[in-house]
């Protein structure tokens, strides 16, 4: 197999960078919270641990054998699949503001969700690159992984994560179009998303308070617009410059979430409008860098992964970002790299070494 020099190294900056953001951000905005738990520094503590955790992910997923892995790819997506239908098992899952994400074993929880977003863009991967030549029938190549996408889908929202459920299905799109689907086969579908998706955001109590905050937040602006209006709110009294690191005002029990989903929000208040827009420029670089990946990659299944992963991390970022601006509504899915998080950060940081992984096996110049 041809293979390049070395890996993309300034992916590998991107990467470190926004975690080096990530972590001055955590360690500002938490404080307030953690003094709630005793301990000022809990939450940047456990956010290095994690981080630690990450880099080791990082490093095994640029290790990995991707042959395995693609051998594997079955058989670790029944396994988290099993893990996400846990979550409704009582005893081992547990709801936390309404949601049951997480599951509980005894001093270990984790979101089997976050991981869902990888497993399932392993397995699209390697289910499209074995039918790339059949992607443009709607039968036999375009309808069976729409299918697996939509009862992955139909589990996630029913946690209820929206967020993450339209993440895996933007990145699936992708990947479907890379693999050769016909546009209106795409169109079609995601047509008949949106009208679903608005039928169950009317249908749930919890998703339309949800579209009533983003149609008019004040409207209601101590119960269902609060969060987007304490967002908005920080991003426009930061500025050009930002009131300072450490100045923020909104972290002092305003804005929920403050470290974890709206962390952009208080990083855009203490750090500007120039602040915001360097990590958006930094996410920028992140596809962009991520792209050459791709067009480099001759394997199909190696090519079709590396679009999988690099567009789920983007259209996350980039909903993320959209959410915490007031540009849709909220949908309750952190900021990669950036945002405090265990699974997410581990997940995240395990992509990015797969990615750099493909990376390396690349067509050499």
């Amino acid at each position: 197999m041809p293979k390049s020099k070395s890996l993309d190294y300034i992916f590998l900056f991107v990467v470190l960078a926004l975690s080096a953001v990530g972590t001055i951000m955590v360690f500002s905005a938490s404080p307030t919270l953690g003094l709630r738990l005793g301990d000022g520094f809990y939450f940047i503590k456990r956010h290095l641990f994690y981080l630690l955790l990450g880099f080791l992910a990082l490093y095994f997923g640029f290790r990995l054998d991707l042959e395995l892995l693609k051998k594997r790819a079955g058989i670790i997506f029944v396994v988290s699949l099993a893990l996400l239908l846990l979550v409704y098992v009582p005893g081992v899952g547990r709801k936390v503001l309404g949601a049951s994400r997480w599951i509980e074993l005894g001093i270990l929880s984790f979101q089997p969700s976050e991981l869902m977003k990888f497993t399932t863009l392993l397995y699209m991967a390697n289910l499209l690159s074995a039918r790339r030549g059949k992607i443009g029938d709607f039968f036999q190549g375009f309808a069976p992984p729409i299918l697996l996408l939509a009862a992955v889908s139909a589990l996630i929202v029913k946690q209820p994560d929206l967020g993450t459920a339209l993440t895996i299905t933007a990145a699936s799109f992708i990947m479907l179009f890379a693999a050769g689907a016909e546009l209106w086969h795409l169109g079609l579908i995601g047509a008949l998303g949106i009208l679903g998706i608005t039928a169950i955001s009317i249908a749930s109590p919890y998703r339309l308070r949800r579209l009533l905050a983003y149609l008019d937040p004040w409207k209601d602006p101590q119960g269902i617009g609060f969060q987007i209006i304490q967002s908005l709110l920080a991003v426009g009294s930061g500025g050009l410059l930002g009131l300072g690191l450490g100045a923020s005002r909104q972290k002092y029990f305003y804005l929920p979430q403050q470290f974890t989903d709206f962390i952009f929000a208080i990083l855009c208040e203490e750090l500007g409008f120039i602040g915001g827009v360097g990590v958006v420029v930094l996410f920028g670089l992140f596809a962009a860098r991520g792209l050459k990946i791709v067009l480099a990659t001759a394997d199909p299944f190696k090519n079709l992964l590396a679009v999988g992963l690099v567009a789920w991390i983007t259209v996350q970022a980039l909903i993320n970002i959209m959410v915490v601006v007031g540009l849709i509504p909220t949908t309750g899915i952190p900021l990669p790299f950036i945002s405090y998080g265990g699974t997410a950060t581990i997940v995240n940081f395990f992509a990015a070494g797969v990615i750099l992984n493909i990376s390396r096996q690349t067509k050499a110049g």
